[in-house]
């Protein structure tokens, strides 16, 4: 929304987000506070209070862990283990620059990547990095690992135990609970056509597109369940859409076997409902399969009939979009049934759709992870960035022997973002923070002096002023919040001076500029320009699959038609959703509305494959060459959409195409023999849905030339 600002990682406005930050605030310091304080004045464990300290901050504040508070504290306790080895790995490195140096590079880069393993491990990924910070630095001092590992472990205990008892988050409503409501109002227009209005099946499809989805109920995984549950999704936001359009179509003459085919779409959007939201009665697929089978066979015998006895047109092209829709749902009950079963019971083909139905769960991680190491995965590419800049501070802090030079590597960690535009706003007012929260800290310490009890009362209500005002009031006000923390809690660990407040500002003055550099030099664009170059690529690759799937339909054929390949177009789909995740991370660089519509382009590649997928298996024959006006129609529009895909894929991609050709319009009325009805409905709708993503694409100020083809991850 425009004038809103959004938290960093929270995926939700600043407004709405507002009580969210208190409550995590106040856990935060009362974990810290619960760990540094005993330890340090009950125990004399400096260094055990110090960890004890940061650990929450690690994984409570720096970590945007996503879920509710007992699915929060799951992650921070798997977390745990991780934590003790890398700050065991830290203190043992710090004996030399350069080991610390090739281990922060090592431990940059595997942490920012375990992103392709879903939104917990990228969440938790920050807080991780920091564990290693803090005991990579001098002094070299194994004899203090014992400390070390009890107080990382009490802050992070304290955090667990605050985040299940203390003002917890509640549980989201799932992403099966969301596809299960959708599902019910699909099977309730489906079994009475006309009672849910259009708009309301448009909105129960909008609320399960990702950037409505809480991050901890995004299936993210690679396994066969998430891709599965992932594909659902969109199968179901499909079908919704599609009986909104049906919905919307002039009255047509009664019509018994799509009403029938609709009543089986009914009951097979039912039975998965049930089980996504009970977990009982899996569906096992099939049942749509043979429903759709005798609707194919019925539809084929009305059309063979006498002429006098042939539907009307307009009553096959609603069977056409009937078709289409039970096409949808069939796929939501074969993904419900490989969810549910962990592969499938029931017939799941094609097989290209459903590839990873059959690939055990090591092999599909393989996959993530290997089609994720090229540069032009933005995973991959922030891993690097991420990895080069906590290296380089660290080598620049050991080499002029900054004191507290951890703080470099924490700017860095803190200020950097994806985009070099991102990261300059972000140090500007880190810095505007810094320099106020270094006056108030010196303030302050030569106002105290060496009062340690004093600021031992000033370092819970520092810790909740700067913990939960300071993310709502932006990056200045949380650094100098963060400043005033800092200066408090080292005042009590060993006598300091206002120059505790200078050595912070150099440093994070130091890692802003390290940060910035890295951002500048390292994908500077961030996804933007990525995500342009897949979207480009897809709308290409798609493009070619309309004359080959127009041609194999135009084709009489005495066998079951070969659809053309479509695994190329679903490479890219994938590829193009990852770029399209990453860029909807980032700030928004254009006010909302006024880019190319990139959900669209997504949108259109599914309706592409499904369509070149299910139209040789479903379409009605063909038993002549088609010819005369209507066929020569359908030629000429499949070559002109495949021209229109490449076109608006160069406008896409920042190049200035020629202007489009007005498409010719579609015959009004024709005899089956002339043309299948069911390829004149997909080039029409593939012709609507490209002219909304140029009128978008023209509208976007923000063109950025794309450099070729090739390379490419699989997310």
């Amino acid at each position: 929304m425009p004038g809103r600002r959004r938290l960093p990682g929270a995926g939700v406005t600043v407004g709405s987000a507002r009580p969210v930050v208190v409550r995590r605030g106040v856990r935060v310091a009362v974990a810290a506070g619960a760990g540094f304080s005993p330890l340090l004045h009950a125990a004399d464990r400096p260094v055990a209070a110090l960890y004890a300290l940061f650990a929450p901050v690690a994984l409570g504040l720096l970590s945007h862990i996503p879920g509710s508070g007992r699915q929060r504290a799951t992650v921070m306790l798997c977390a745990l283990p991780p934590a003790l080895a890398l700050a065991s790995l830290g203190t043992l490195l710090a004996v030399d620059t350069w080991a610390a140096v090739g281990g922060m590079l090592a431990v940059g880069f595997v942490l920012a990547f375990a992103a392709v393993a879903g939104p917990r491990p990228a969440g938790a990924g920050p807080g991780l990095q920091l564990f290693y910070i803090l005991a990579c630095f001098p002094p070299y001092a194994p004899g203090t690992l014992g400390d070390r590992l009890v107080g990382l472990t009490a802050g992070v205990l304290l955090l667990v135990a605050c985040e299940t008892l203390l003002l917890p988050e509640r549980a989201a409503p799932s992403y099966r609970h969301r596809m299960a409501d959708a599902l019910r109002t699909a099977a309730d227009e489906a079994a009475s056509p006309g009672r849910v209005p259009p708009a309301t099946l448009r909105a129960a499809g909008e609320r399960l597109r990702p950037s409505t989805l809480p991050p901890a109920e995004q299936p993210a995984s690679a396994g066969r369940t998430d891709r599965a549950l992932d594909q659902a999704g969109r199968s179901v936001r499909r079908l919704l859409n599609q009986l909104a359009t049906l919905a919307e179509e002039p009255p047509a003459p009664a019509d018994p076997p799509s009403a029938a085919l609709l009543a089986r779409v009914a009951e097979v959007s039912r039975g998965c409902a049930a089980y996504l939201r009970g977990g009982k009665h899996a569906p096992v697929a099939g049942t749509l399969d043979a429903a759709m089978e005798g609707f194919r066979a019925e539809r084929v015998r009305l059309t063979s009939g006498p002429p006098a006895l042939v539907p009307p047109i307009a009553v096959l092209r609603r069977q056409s979009r009937v078709l289409a829709l039970a096409e949808s749902a069939r796929i939501v009950e074969v993904t419900t049934d490989i969810a549910a079963h962990g592969g499938p019971v029931g017939p799941a083909v094609p097989r290209e759709q459903f590839w990873y139905a059959e690939l055990s769960t090591p092999k599909l991680w393989a996959r993530r992870v290997l089609g994720n190491i090229t540069l032009r995965s933005v995973l991959f590419q922030n891993a690097v960035r991420t990895a080069l800049g906590l290296a380089a501070a660290r080598l620049v802090a050991g080499t002029l022997d900054l004191a507290h030079g951890f703080w470099v590597l924490l700017a860095v960690l803190t200020l950097g973002r994806t985009t070099v535009g991102a990261t300059w706003q972000a140090v500007r007012r880190a810095l505007v923070g810094n320099v106020v929260g270094a006056l108030a800290a010196g303030a302050l310490l030569i106002g105290l002096g060496p009062h340690t009890d004093v600021y031992a009362a000033l370092l819970l209500p520092a810790m909740l002023a700067a913990y939960c005002l300071g993310p709502q009031l932006g990056t200045a006000w949380a650094q100098a919040g963060f400043t005033l923390v800092v200066a408090t809690a080292f005042a009590q660990i060993a006598p300091v001076t206002w120059r505790l407040s200078e050595a912070r500002m150099i440093d994070v003055l130091t890692g802003s500029a390290i940060g910035l550099l890295c951002g500048l030099l390292a994908w500077p664009a961030g996804a933007r320009r990525e995500v342009r170059r897949t979207m480009a690529d897809l709308l290409h690759s798609c493009g070619g699959l309309v004359p080959a799937t127009a041609q194999l339909l135009m084709t009489p054929s005495p066998d079951e038609r070969t659809p053309a390949p479509v695994l190329p177009s679903l490479h890219r789909l994938r590829l193009a959703e990852a770029a399209y995740a990453q860029y909807r991370s980032e700030a928004p660089a254009l006010p909302a509305g006024t880019g190319t519509d990139w959900h669209a382009v997504l949108i259109l590649a599914s309706h592409t494959i499904l369509g070149a997928h299910r139209l040789p298996h479903l379409g009605l024959p063909q038993t002549a060459q088609p010819t005369g006006p209507p066929a020569a129609w359908a030629r000429t529009a499949a070559a002109d959409l495949e021209a229109e895909a490449d076109r608006i894929a160069a406008l896409a991609g920042g190049w200035s195409p020629a202007p489009a050709r007005p498409p010719a319009p579609a015959p009004a009325d024709y005899p089956p023999s002339s043309l299948s009805v069911d390829l004149e409905v997909w080039l029409t709708s593939l012709g609507h849905q490209l002219a909304w993503i140029e009128r978008t694409a023209r509208r976007d100020p923000e063109p950025a030339g794309i450099t070729g083809r090739g390379g490419h991850a699989e997310a």
